[in-house]
């Protein structure tokens, strides 16, 4: 852990106790609208504990997930501390939204997850209108929008304030260490596995093999950083005009679960999780 990283962890914290205020009282980016991201059923309750950035419990007893958005999670016995304190600032800000506030909430897809979990779009009442929870997050710079399938609108407007946020360097986006790793330094995507990131890079080959597409970023492709895409799933990307094997030689950006398959990988299965950026 470098003095640098520490002292923007400490930044990072102070921008989400400087803004809370303003969270509450929707004063940053009041949405007008929900923009499509509903669900196929509705529930509502008090919040009585938040977990992390992304989970809280309602008085009856039931856990709900944030539907749509990752975030810095809090992992027992975790050393890093910059990590720490940036699950710390991605709590702070849930709690700053809904902790004793009542929520109404629109549940994704059919069910509780396999936790028991439910997953939903959860919206807080302000003195502008209903103001739905991911996006004040995304605003605010502590969550990333997932790759998961949503409505076009609904992303459309998370991206939106993701970009906003990114833009202006808020929150996570103030300290790019947290969220967007170099494919080059495959060590350091690595020690990310099993969490949620994006990394940026140029693809330096494309190929297949077995029915899996490789995307390499290194000419070491045992051990540097890798997407794979099950062939399947390729007509997938195509419908929405990307093309993988198209991609050599083009700087991208990927968000997706690091896994440790010899060297980095992350796994492609919806084209939300690439983005060229050149």
């Amino acid at each position: 852990m470098n003095l640098e990283r520490r002292i923007l962890s400490a930044a990072t914290l102070a921008f989400v106790f400087a803004i809370a205020p303003l969270i509450a009282h929707g004063q940053v980016s009041t949405p007008r609208a929900s923009a499509g991201c509903s669900g196929n059923s509705e529930t509502s309750g008090e919040v009585v504990r938040v977990i992390d950035g992304r989970s809280f419990v309602l008085a009856d007893g039931r856990e709900v997930r944030l539907a749509a958005i990752e975030t810095v999670l809090l992992v027992p016995g975790d050393d890093d501390e910059a990590r720490v304190a940036a699950g710390v600032a991605a709590r702070a800000a849930l709690e700053t939204l809904v902790q004793g506030r009542h929520v109404a909430l629109r549940m994704s897809g059919p069910g509780p997850d396999r936790y028991g979990r439910l997953i939903a779009h959860a919206f807080v009442q302000t003195p502008l209108g209903d103001a739905l929870v991911q996006r004040r997050l995304l605003a605010a710079g502590q969550a990333v929008v997932s790759p998961v399938p949503l409505a076009a609108g609904c992303r459309a407007y998370l991206r939106d304030a993701e970009r906003d946020a990114r833009a202006g360097r808020l929150g996570l986006w103030g300290d790019p260490y947290y969220v967007v790793r170099s494919a080059k330094n495959a060590d350091d995507v690595l020690a990310e596995q099993g969490r949620f990131v994006l990394v940026e890079g140029k693809v330096a080959t494309a190929r297949e093999s077995g029915g899996i597409i490789y995307l390499n970023f290194g000419a070491r492709w045992s051990e540097d950083f890798t997407v794979t895409i099950l062939r399947r799933n390729q007509h997938v990307l195509a419908g929405a005009g990307l093309m993988p094997m198209a991609l050599a030689g083009l700087d991208v950006e990927v968000r997706g679960w690091i896994e440790d398959r010899g060297g980095p990988a992350i796994e492609v299965v919806r084209p939300e999780q690439i983005e060229i950026i050149n």
